[in-house]
């Protein structure tokens, strides 16, 4: 008994154009998928070494642009403005920059979503495709076979599982993946509050130094 090829590339040449066509579309949602898989576990991998490298107080190029918006809005001065509205402000700009931070990263994770969701759809469009070029080839043939039918069955079996093959990786990528972006937002706020909290020390020593001169002045005269 001659064993049937199951390879990729077999299943592809064996299938008819509409199965050629809604597997190539898969394999191209497939292939994308994988790339903001790759895409997004390496943002995933700098920022949290980013996050890691500012607590010990390394240069980190990812998260400079939050720390430079937050010490922007420290050397600002406004009248009559208290210390909680002073790093309200800081605070608020640093999550600004951090927001447009993590939407850059978080591109591609819409387009997981779209390929777990349509995926199996066009796989089973494909499925159904290939069951109705069964019953034509039956009713042609007059014949109901297995040699009459096993192509069409086969086709459709094909494109089911190239669906479910690009829908499985992109559904667990866009939950675990997701899962994990907000974690490291939890962190990267918890990081603004942090810096925040040490600018505004900062700014009360500062006035400290300003205040404490006036007495001893008093005392000369």
């Amino acid at each position: 008994m001659e064993s049937m090829n199951l390879s990729p590339f077999a299943l592809f040449t064996q299938a008819g154009p509409v199965g050629k066509t809604v597997i190539a579309l898969l394999g191209i949602a497939s292939l994308i998928c994988w790339i903001q898989i790759v895409e997004g576990i390496i943002s995933l991998f700098r920022l949290h070494g980013s996050v890691r490298s500012l607590r010990k107080g390394l240069p980190t190029p990812l998260l400079q642009p939050v720390i430079d918006a937050g010490l922007q809005e420290h050397h600002e001065r406004f009248d009559d403005e208290s210390v909680s509205e002073m790093r309200g402000r800081i605070v608020e700009a640093m999550n600004r920059q951090a927001r447009n931070m993590f939407a850059r990263m978080e591109a591609g994770l819409p387009n997981l979503a779209v390929i777990a969701s349509v995926a199996p759809f066009i796989g089973l469009f494909g499925t159904v495709w290939g069951i109705m070029a069964s019953f034509t080839a039956i009713a042609e043939a007059n014949d109901t076979s297995l040699a009459v039918v096993a192509p069409g069955i086969a086709e459709a079996l094909a494109t089911t599982a190239f669906g479910l093959a690009a829908a499985i990786p992109a559904s667990i990528a866009y939950s675990r993946i997701g899962s994990s972006f907000a974690a490291q937002a939890q962190d990267v706020s918890n990081l603004i509050e942090e810096t925040a909290l040490r600018l505004m020390r900062g700014h009360a020593i500062q006035a400290v130094q300003v205040v404490e001169p006036i007495p001893a002045m008093q005392d000369q005269h």
